[in-house]
């Protein structure tokens, strides 16, 4: 296949920022992965490699040439899981901020695949093949809350099933900039951003990539120019809760890619930041063997409800 050229623009928000550590986080991988792409020379500006050290500046333009994958080993580590429940057919995990679902390029290690695979050995569905075992829907990796994880075919094939025909109810809480409505729903395609291959945008419906996106939301309590609400997922697309609440002017609070970071309130408080104020705590699924509806829960962080509590908007406990 060979490599891949990634067009980069800055904004505002990353005046000053080192060409490393802002190619490292666009492109979501280690900083010395970053730093190896510009000793190589893959990382230019009008024509002109461009130095780790240079410090970027509103609207400059990067195009980085990512050498093609080259194949991941996937090793089971002892890494502490939360799992709220287990059984023959399935895993239901609590997330932690940070961890990133399946391998990818930057990401090799510390995934919750590596996690499962210490825990559950060759008991997990082989659908999604070697780097996705058991795998049937993502959280993305600064948000937290729930997942469920397929251990053999079967169920992975009910619970895609159930992702599809919207009979698994997914249920986040979330904290936004700005005062959002009592309750509404948002129905706008998402596709990749046609500049940004680590971002996702609105789309107008039949561009390219263009697939239907609708969150349901309603208000649970707004003071201080923030609000806590409760988000439903009709649909599941990539960063669809945080795209969509961006959309209509309201960016989950804490999400530097989508424009609810560097708030006043973040600068203040920068270590209850892990992540994005998003927190997916209510699962409902169809048990796959049984027939029989379950539905778990988990409370949100203690950083989420210590921010939810400074910001006047309750505990934020999920209910």
């Amino acid at each position: 296949m060979g490599s891949e050229i990634i067009k980069l623009v800055t904004n505002e928000e990353d005046i000053g920022t080192r060409a490393d550590i802002f190619i490292s986080g666009r492109l979501e991988i280690s900083r010395s992965a970053a730093g190896g792409l510009i000793d190589a020379g893959a990382v230019t500006s009008c024509g002109s490699a461009v130095p780790k050290s240079y410090r970027v500046r509103a609207g400059d333009e990067f195009s980085v040439e990512v050498p093609e994958a080259r194949p991941i080993d996937v090793l089971p580590e002892d890494i502490p899981l939360d799992v709220i429940y287990e059984d023959d057919d399935i895993v239901i995990v609590n997330k932690a901020a940070g961890m990133v679902v399946h391998p990818a390029p930057g990401h090799e290690s510390g995934t919750l695949v590596s996690a499962l695979l210490f825990r559950c050995g060759d008991s997990l569905s082989s659908i999604n093949g070697v780097l996705r075992p058991g795998i049937v829907h993502r959280i993305d990796r600064d948000t937290t809350g729930l997942i469920a994880v397929a251990k053999c075919d079967s169920a992975h094939i009910s619970l895609s099933e159930q992702l599809k025909d919207h009979t698994m109810r997914r249920e986040y809480t979330a904290i936004v900039i700005g005062r959002l409505p009592e309750e509404g729903t948002v129905d706008r395609p998402i596709a990749r951003h046609p500049t940004d291959r680590k971002r996702m945008a609105v789309a107008p419906g039949g561009a390219a990539g263009a697939r239907q996106a609708v969150t349901h939301y309603r208000a649970l309590s707004a003071d201080n120019g923030f609000t806590l609400a409760r988000m439903i997922l009709e649909t599941g697309r990539t960063h669809q809760i945080r795209v969509h609440m961006a959309s209509i002017g309201h960016p989950v609070l804490g999400d530097p890619v989508y424009g609810g970071g560097a708030t006043t309130f973040q600068k203040h408080h920068p270590s209850l930041f892990t992540g994005q104020m998003l927190h997916a705590g209510r699962l409902t699924l169809i048990h796959p063997s049984s027939g029989k509806e379950m539905t778990f829960e988990a409370p949100v962080p203690d950083n989420f409800r210590r921010c939810a509590q400074l910001l006047g908007l309750g505990s934020a406990d999920f209910c």
